[in-house]
């Protein structure tokens, strides 16, 4: 009795005891949860149990300088989906991806993922968000965000820019004020239960997004406008690769226009060629300037006191440079003349007689004093800083071929600010794109203008501008005269530099740089037309007539009022445009760009008919002989059957690399077998035949220098690199 008594007390201890070890496990375990990891643990059950749903904030307004809107944002629809409270996946892909645009597979992926949140698609349009709120679909949800919209597409899309989809800036304007218009983002937080429904009456949280500030620019609508109008007749009238004019207040620095050709529409941005809004023209295009430069090295000479309006030259048609004759544009030159007749005919001789009498030391302080080889510092982004030769590297052959806007690059917006500190009593000035940021509607912040330096005195400013009102009354400017205002401002006609250096046949830059009215002027305005066709390519002819057109227009929109009786140009400005007979390349079967390069660089127009990438016929044909600037006309191959068993033309391939072949091939439904690297100098299947579509071409690629093939120069490549020299005697600068 005893003996079991003792062994039950020994079990109910040593039970005792287990369950004392089990009890002081839970509580520490439970001291470990709440105290060490409570946090954690909190964390994980509010994730669990909360979700977030971003709210976009609404990016600021863009206006013009009078409060016109220019840009704005609209509300749409984000679709989003709840994976987890999706039922049927596959089922919902099925049926939204149709009226979302989507592939079905990938959707179907999406729905599947083991995540609370997940995009379906963003800003979508209204009827298609209607169609997918019919469906009444369990786990899918909309979130209201905002749509960057351009008001006039076509207005000043290289200065405006765009947004993308996440609503960041990505060109212009939008990307290099994005930190001001961009905003604070919101969500909202809502509970949600252990069956994933959305707790009623429990803890919903909405933190609201804080809306961009509104920028208001000193761009002038109707101005744009002018300038934008003018660059359509342009282009319609030369069919240059690309045609651009800024306007400018010299007082203050700020744009009042800025327009490019080609353009692009904002609002489909995606669906444009990237080449377009990649980079804007106006202040990315390093060109010789040509006779436009003559102003630097004029107002150079007058400050310094290396030439007097009254000094007398001779003009025998040429000079001689160290072992260099360099001519004039006009055959026989101009004889004996005074300064104010060397501006007046933009006379090359005297320019760089002047030029190597101020000597290279001052002539650089002008060139550097007026801002170029440097940005200008407009706060657009992918500006570049134009290319001189480092002074310590030129010789007197460079300073003579640089008096005359040869041998040195420059920007568009690097010459404007250059001709507006003439027109500003010698004062340079920082070109801006803004002048207020609002907030609330409110002013917040008031970008005033920045003065640079004062590059030349008052008085030689205002003597210089009556140099270059001459120049449009009586000498090559005469095309740019606006009837009732007082004008000043320079021609210029450069011949554009290849890749290479040297120049390229055929291939000019006409422009117009200038400025009204010359006794207290209120714009100044530079057109470039880079490369017209139809054989007119001086400035004096194809970019005066736009800058009179603009500065037409502009001058009367802003009040500014007549002065009578002025001295008008007794005629136009006019060059008899010698007509050469040249021979018609052939280039059937030749890729549709290189087939116009070709044609271009005979001094032909090109006239494209049809659609495809390759010329099949052309008219004239190969061999003819017809004057210069005819235009031949090429038919394009027509779009191929992909069916087995259709005949296809073989194109010629020479000179193109691995992928350009074979995204050529590909587009007419043939296939690429390539062998080595480089560029294409063989090809099994001579260019002209016509094979099954289907059918692999092979084509041996080779490094240019093995096989001879010189690489074809690519776009925008103009201006001489440091140290090189354009031919001098080439006769291209003209006025």
């Amino acid at each position: 009795m005893y003996g079991t008594s003792m062994t039950v007390r020994k079990r109910l201890t040593w039970i005792f005891l287990a369950a004392s070890v089990f009890f002081l496990y839970l509580i520490g375990r439970l001291a470990w949860v709440q105290f060490v990891e409570g946090d954690k643990l909190q964390k994980k059950a509010l994730e669990v149990r909360m979700r977030d749903i971003p709210v976009e904030a609404r990016r600021g307004s863009i206006l013009d300088r009078n409060g016109k809107e220019l840009v704005t944002s609209i509300s749409v629809d984000s679709i989003y989906a709840t994976p987890n409270q999706v039922e049927n996946p596959r089922e919902a892909a099925e049926k939204l991806a149709p009226l979302l645009e989507l592939d079905v597979e990938k959707l179907y992926r999406r729905l599947t993922r083991k995540s609370s949140f997940e995009w379906i698609k963003r800003k979508v349009d209204n009827d298609a968000a209607q169609k997918v709120r019919a469906l009444e679909i369990k786990g899918i949800g909309f979130v209201e965000e905002s749509k960057r919209y351009y008001l006039d597409p076509s207005l000043a899309a290289h200065v405006l820019g765009f947004a993308g989809i996440d609503n960041q800036g990505l060109t212009g304007i939008e990307r290099s004020y994005d930190e001001e218009l961009r905003g604070q983002p919101g969500r909202i937080v809502v509970e949600y239960d252990a069956a994933g429904r959305p707790v009623p009456e429990a803890m919903h949280q909405y933190i609201p997004p804080r809306p961009g500030h509104d920028l208001v620019l000193t761009i002038d609508e109707s101005i744009q406008y002018f300038v934008e109008r003018e660059l359509d007749k342009a282009v319609a009238q030369y069919n240059p690769k690309f045609a651009l004019a800024i306007v400018m207040d010299p007082e203050t620095g700020g744009i009042l226009a800025m327009g490019n050709r080609p353009t692009f529409n904002p609002n489909r941005w995606n669906e444009e060629p990237r080449e377009v809004w990649d980079k804007n023209p106006a202040i990315w295009y390093n060109y010789e300037p040509g006779s436009t430069f003559k102003i630097v090295t004029a107002a150079a000479a007058l400050e310094e006191g290396a030439v007097r309006p009254d000094d007398r030259f001779f003009d025998p048609g040429y000079i001689k440079v160290a072992d260099r004759n360099i001519r004039c544009w006009k055959a026989g030159g101009h004889g004996s003349q005074s300064f104010v007749e060397v501006v007046q005919n933009s006379c090359n001789p005297g320019f760089i007689k002047v030029g190597l009498d101020l000597g290279l030391e001052k002539f650089y302080k002008y060139v550097e004093g007026f801002g170029f080889g440097e940005p200008t510092g407009i706060r657009l982004p992918g500006e570049a800083g134009g290319i001189v030769i480092p002074q310590q590297k030129a010789t007197t052959l460079n300073l003579a071929t640089m008096s005359i806007g040869q041998s040195i690059a420059v920007t568009p917006i690097q010459l404007l600010c250059a001709v507006a500190a003439v027109a500003n009593d010698g004062v340079l000035m920082k070109p801006r794109l803004v002048k207020e940021i609002r907030a609330g509607g409110k002013t917040a912040r008031t970008l005033e203008p920045e003065k640079v330096r004062q590059v030349i005195s008052a008085d030689t400013a205002r003597q210089l501008r009556l140099l270059l009102e001459n120049v449009v009354v009586r000498g090559t400017g005469r095309n740019a005269y606006v009837e009732g205002y007082r004008v000043g401002g320079k021609t210029g006609t450069a011949q554009v530099v290849g890749e290479k250096g040297g120049y390229v046949a055929g291939r000019y830059v006409s422009s117009f740089a200038g400025f009204a009215p010359v006794d207290d002027p209120k714009i100044a305005v530079l057109v470039v037309i880079a490369e017209p066709q139809g054989g007119v390519y001086y400035g004096g002819l194809v970019a005066a007539p736009v800058f009179q057109a603009i500065a037409r227009d502009t001058l009367r929109y802003l009040g500014i009022p007549e002065t009578p009786g002025l001295e008008k140009p007794k005629k136009p400005f006019e060059v008899e445009i010698p007509k050469k007979e040249v021979t018609v390349p052939g280039v059937v079967n030749y890729p549709v760009e290189e087939a116009c390069r070709i044609i271009k660089a005979a001094g032909l127009q090109c006239q494209v008919q049809g659609e495809g990438r390759i010329v099949y016929d052309q008219t004239p044909e190969a061999g003819a002989r017809v004057n210069s600037g005819t235009t031949v006309i090429l038919e394009l191959q027509p779009a191929v059957s992909r069916d087995k068993g259709g005949l296809v033309t073989v194109p010629n391939l020479r000179g193109m690399t691995i992928k350009e072949a074979g995204a050529l091939l590909e587009d007419i439904g043939l296939y690429l077998e390539p062998e080595g690297s480089g560029v294409a100098v063989e090809q099994s299947v001579r260019p002209g035949e016509k094979v099954v579509t289907g059918t692999k071409i092979k084509v041996r690629f080779a490094p240019p220098g093995e096989s001879g093939q010189q690489p074809s120069p690519q776009p925008g490549a103009s201006g001489p690199a440091p140290g090189e020299e354009g031919p001098v005697g080439n006769p291209y600068a003209s006025p």
